[in-house]
């Protein structure tokens, strides 16, 4: 009796349910809590992400159920909180949108129109790994949501790839967030390669200043061109845009206020955990990862030589010449690629100030990519 009672102690033990698929996932959960913390890379991100992949891999724990729908006759305890959180992932990404939107300027990018060619040539990344995954075997929507890593906004992949190929949804979420926290270490050595001392040196001229005006028309003309033209645009658009225009009309600060931080710190949590929970061992050790994995990181590379390329290139035309460092910001990481460039800059002239030159393409490649998700999403989302 003793003896059988310790064996259905020991069987209901985790432990006794931990596969190898597990163990790998929590190491790998406690490699991003060592970059989050130690190494400050993204925590806001990092540390949700990490933590709901190692409660999701912990076993028999009941947070995270696999393949569980929600419905009013299911009780929490059956689906497990984190399983909640996952079936939100439609509309989160939109809320997340909405505090971008407030937290963003765009000024630097009305200032500079020229910003938006920046930011549309770094969406290069998206097609790149699109048409590579296409020929390693992915349908058109599983490549669609493959390629969406590359305009590193991690919204934006999640709102793509649960309308498209929600099974990838762990490894391209995991992928997207993974590399926009390492935007620092990944965007350095390419913007280097591609640029000379020389280039790197420019100094650009202070932008004009935006009146308020232009600021509280520009979510209004956005939102119309683009859902006008896009109307799968909406949904990331038009709540970036309602952000925007509660943070500059002047007469709604405390919405502002509510969307800049308690509804994005909300959000940001429960993204972060229904991400990292999606992880699970048995989902996501495949060799199918491992692929999205290497044609995330290759999209990305691709986006941020595109940026700098087409600045180069808009130099051969431009008596002002542009510091080609700040194309690289075109990949909707705000504002860690706006960062990048500006202390890239400094590092071969501390007199070079580019963070806010920098923002302009960075706020255009946030549109970019969201018009990207948006065409892709009416090219493949009937199939």
């Amino acid at each position: 009796m003793l003896f059988e009672t310790l064996s259905n102690f020991w069987q209901d033990t985790g432990l006794a349910n931990l596969a190898y698929q597990n163990v790998i996932m929590i190491v790998v959960s406690f490699i991003f809590l060592y970059l989050a913390i130690r190494h400050g890379f993204e925590p806001l991100l990092l540390v949700p992400i990490a933590m709901g992949m190692l409660l999701s891999n912990l076993p028999i724990s009941g947070m995270f159920v696999e393949g569980a729908e929600i419905t009013s006759s299911n009780q929490l305890p059956d689906v497990g909180i984190l399983t909640v959180f996952y079936a939100l992932k439609p509309i989160i990404p939109s809320i997340i949108f909405l505090g971008v939107g407030a937290m963003t300027d765009f000024g630097p990018l009305i200032a500079n129109p020229k910003s938006l060619i920046m930011g549309a040539a770094a969406q290069l990344g998206i097609f790149f790994a699109l048409c590579a995954a296409v020929l390693l075997g992915f349908n058109a929507q599983e490549a669609a949501s493959i390629g969406i890593i590359g305009g590193a906004d991690g919204p934006t992949a999640i709102y793509l790839t649960g309308k498209l190929a929600p099974h990838l949804l762990g490894a391209i979420a995991v992928a997207a967030y993974s590399y926009m926290a390492l935007v620092p270490i990944i965007q350095p050595p390419i913007m280097k390669a591609l640029t000379t001392k020389k280039e790197r040196m420019i100094k650009m001229e202070q932008l004009r200043v935006v009146s308020q005006k232009e600021k509280i028309l520009f979510p209004i003309v956005v939102t119309v061109l683009v859902v006008l033209l896009l109307p799968s645009a909406a949904p990331l658009i038009g709540f970036l845009m309602l952000g925007n225009l509660l943070k500059e009309c002047g007469q709604t600060d405390r919405l502002s206020d509510t969307a800049q931080n308690a509804l994005m710190n909300i959000v940001t949590i429960m993204l972060g955990l229904a991400v990292g929970a999606s992880a699970t061992g048995t989902t996501f050790i495949k060799a199918e990862t491992l692929k999205i994995v290497v044609l995330g990181v290759c999209a990305f590379a691709v986006g941020t030589a595109g940026g700098v390329l087409i600045a180069k290139l808009m130099n051969l035309f431009l008596k002002k010449k542009i510091n080609p460092l700040i194309g690289s910001a075109g990949v909707s990481a705000v504002p860690m690629a706006a960062r990048v460039s500006q202390k890239v800059g400094q590092a071969d002239n501390p007199a070079n100030f580019l963070l806010m030159h920098a923002m302009g393409p960075n706020v255009a490649g946030v549109i970019g990519s969201a018009v990207a998700a948006s065409v892709m999403l009416s090219m493949f989302g009937g199939y």
